[in-house]
């Protein structure tokens, strides 16, 4: 009885307790409700506001180029850091607000304040005058509005139009007021919510540390570390390197769209020619990302770091700065001895050129150019015109006879060892100007290389055309005669781009008359059309390796940033690139190297004059008649016919290490003084390769490639007993 009692207690117990939870739980659910009801109704729009408030806006800072090293490592481009005053403005900012902040630093900072334009002074004189530009417009002018003659916006230039010399009296005699508005003038520059250089050139020590100090009582103004682009060897090489856009100018104008899209700013700074501009996507920076968190009004809430940026990447160049350091040295010296020297008779000689380069791997190691001027105090001046070596063209002359001697091969006119009379040739009555003047006799094709025969050349060119020629008779040549010579000159680099990795390259100037059979006769000896210094190298350095054109090619490889000093690994490294094998047999082209041999060690060849024959040189001289423009001071032109001293060369003759040429254009005025300024450029340039190689404990880069070019089916071993010289 007792144990029943005792069960139904405890069946009532149990539904109570349950009862009770479910009935908790029923109260806090109805809270819930009633109190997700209340926020909604009461505070919901307050919330929404909250929500919508916050606006994120990325935007990226600055970061530093890439270095430039050159081939032994040595650094040609770095960054010098700055110490650096920033604004950023915020959306909501007013003009009056930046003006304050304008006179908060112009009692800390300094600016210089030639910059300051007409424009500057009048925005400023309206800004911190409103009353008095107030009454500059007219009862009439708010008519013309009203009657929709003129927009509301046009007011603004009206006033501005107003402003008279003696309302700008009172910022100009003011030094306060225009050391205010040379900083509110950097100020308003800037893109909402992008830093803005205010100022980063002579920043002391002092007024960093005093703006950093009161960053809170300056909003949207900050410091930082920035940079400058600094080229280590000054001048040298300086047209080659090119340039950076400074934050004033930031994007140029007509690429602004292209730059934008690949998430450029207004204000970067860029490269702006040659080798800065070529390689811009590898060495400008990855600049720092931070989020800007702002209100709905454009108030900075808080800002985030995204990402933290980095150094661009670093190229390593083919050139050798060393070495161009010496040719350009070299290209000034000789250039003012032949001024000083009257037998020289170089009174317009103003300017010199020399391309070295790797004839097996098309590596660039020197591009030279240098021009004379005088300035106004008629001083001479030397500037640096490396740019010169592959945009500007000149009369080649001989040095481009073996492409001649290899066209008539190649053609079927001539062979290895064919003779022909070289004697004085007659179109008509008249005598070819540019026969030549010494009657040989039956030469070759070896002797006519080093003896520079004119005649066999023509000869050579007559038969390719098919022209007939009698002495004393008139002569027709067709005109796609000139197309097939150029075609054979054109597998060389001649007349065509050599391919090189910078912009603006020149093809060459060539002559668009086909009509005069004499013209052609010309262009085989390198009297028609021009051709540039770098065009020439990369043509003997096609003779000088068996036959392959290589690109000319500056940069060797792209490296990895680093923090520290030195050079990262490689990321992309550039290998050889073949642009065509000529169409000549490795012993017809052996056959043409065998007559440049003979030019330097020759018993008549035209640089029998070298000194550096211990270095085993072959090439070709060539002189070339030319026509030099002269401006006088009243402005009139005359024209002075002068002769270019040119020279192609290799060495050493049995294994190639390094191509040259040398353009030395209006080198003189005298027709029997001899091309020896070409010939001494040629000897330093040997001279200085191989002493420099010699003193290198490791030789070239690498030994072990410079004996192979590398092809599109592999790599083509160098046969090093090439350019044997032979018996005529």
């Amino acid at each position: 009885m007792t144990n029943q009692k005792q069960k139904k207690k405890k069946k009532n117990y149990v539904p109570y307790r349950l009862n009770l939870l479910f009935f908790a739980v029923f109260l806090l659910f109805s809270a819930l409700i009633l109190r997700l009801g209340f926020v909604q109704i009461v505070f919901g729009e307050d919330y929404r506001k909250e929500v919508d408030r916050e606006e994120n806006v990325t935007v990226n800072t600055l970061a530093p180029r890439g270095k430039i090293f050159d081939r032994n490592h040595n650094v040609v481009v770095d960054n010098t850091p700055l110490n650096a005053i920033t604004y950023t403005r915020m959306q909501s900012t007013s003009s009056k607000e930046q003006l304050e902040i304008a006179r908060e630093l112009s009692e800390v900072i300094t600016l210089d304040t030639e910059e300051i334009q007409e424009r500057d002074k009048k925005d400023y004189w309206i800004l911190t005058h409103p009353d008095e530009a107030k009454k500059l417009i007219t009862d009439a002018d708010m008519k013309k509005v009203e009657d929709g003659e003129i927009e509301e916006g046009d007011l603004y230039k009206l006033q501005l139009d107003r402003i008279t010399e003696d309302h700008l009296k009172e910022i100009t005699e003011s030094e306060e007021d225009m050391k205010v508005l040379a900083i509110f003038r950097e100020l308003i520059k800037g893109y909402p919510l992008t830093p803005q250089i205010v100022k980063n050139e002579n920043v002391t020590a002092k007024e960093y540390a005093i703006i950093s100090e009161s960053l809170g009582n300056l909003p949207g103004v900050d410091i930082m570390t920035d940079w400058d682009r600094q080229y280590v060897f000054g001048d040298t090489l300086r047209s080659i390197l090119g340039r950076v856009s400074d934050t004033d100018s930031g994007i140029p104008s007509e690429r602004l769209e292209e730059f934008l899209a690949k998430g450029y700013s207004r204000n970067d700074r860029v490269g702006m020619s040659q080798i800065e501009a070529e390689y811009e996507n590898v060495l400008q920076g990855q600049k720092a990302r931070v989020r800007n968190v702002t209100d709905s009004s454009g108030n900075l809430l808080r800002q985030e770091k995204v990402f933290e940026g980095q150094r661009g990447k670093d190229l390593v160049l083919s050139i050798d700065m060393e070495l161009q350091q010496i040719v350009e040295k070299v290209l000034v010296e000789k250039m003012l001895a032949a001024k000083a020297n009257p037998a020289a008779k170089a009174e317009f000689l103003d300017r010199a050129y020399a391309v070295v380069m790797d004839p097996k791997t098309g590596e660039v190691l020197t591009l030279a150019g240098k021009q004379l001027v005088r300035n106004d105090k008629g001083e001479m001046e030397v500037l640096d015109h490396a740019l010169g070596t592959f945009q500007s063209a000149f009369e080649p002359g001989s040095t481009v006879k073996g492409a001649t001697v290899l066209a008539g091969f190649q053609h079927g006119v001539i062979q290895p060892g064919s003779y022909q009379l070289d004697t004085p040739l007659y179109l008509g009555q008249q005598r070819l100007k540019k026969g030549s003047y010494v009657n040989m006799g039956s030469i070759n094709d070896l002797t006519a290389l080093e003896r520079s025969s004119n005649v066999y050349m023509f000869k050579t060119a007559l038969a390719i055309a098919g022209a007939n020629y009698r002495p004393g008779e008139s002569l027709y040549v067709k005109p796609e005669a000139y197309d097939t010579l150029r075609s054979y000159f054109a597998q060389f680099g001649l007349g065509v781009n050599t391919g090189i990795d910078l912009p603006n390259e020149s093809t060459g100037v060539i002559g668009g008359d086909k009509s005069l059979p004499g013209l052609l006769l010309d262009l085989s000896i390198g009297q028609y059309d021009n051709y540039t210094t770098l065009q020439l190298a990369q043509y003997v350095s096609t003779i000088a390796n068996g036959g392959y054109r290589v690109k000319p090619q500056l940069v060797r490889e792209v490296r990895e940033p680093v923090e520290e000093d030195g050079l990262g690994p490689v990321l992309q490294p550039f290998k050889p690139e073949i642009l065509n094998r000529v169409d000549m047999t490795d012993a017809e082209i052996k056959r043409v190297q065998e007559g440049f041999i003979r030019v330097y060690n020759g018993n008549r060849g035209t640089a029998r004059g070298s000194k550096m024959k211990e270095y085993k040189p072959a090439g070709k001289s060539g002189t070339a008649q030319s026509r030099y423009v002269q401006t006088l001071e009243n402005g009139k032109k005359v024209g002075h016919d002068t002769l270019n001293f040119n020279l192609i060369g290799y060495a050493p003759y049995d294994n190639p290490e390094l191509a040259f040429a040398i353009m030395v254009p209006y080198a003189s005025t005298g027709f029997n003084v001899t091309g020896g300024i070409s010939t001494e450029i040629g000897d330093e340039i040997m001279k200085a390769y191989f002493e420099l190689k010699e003193k290198r404990t490791n030789g070239l880069d690498n030994p072990e490639e410079q004996n192979t070019i590398v092809t599109e089916d592999g790599t083509v071993p160098v046969d090093e007993e090439q350019n044997q010289e032979g018996n005529e």
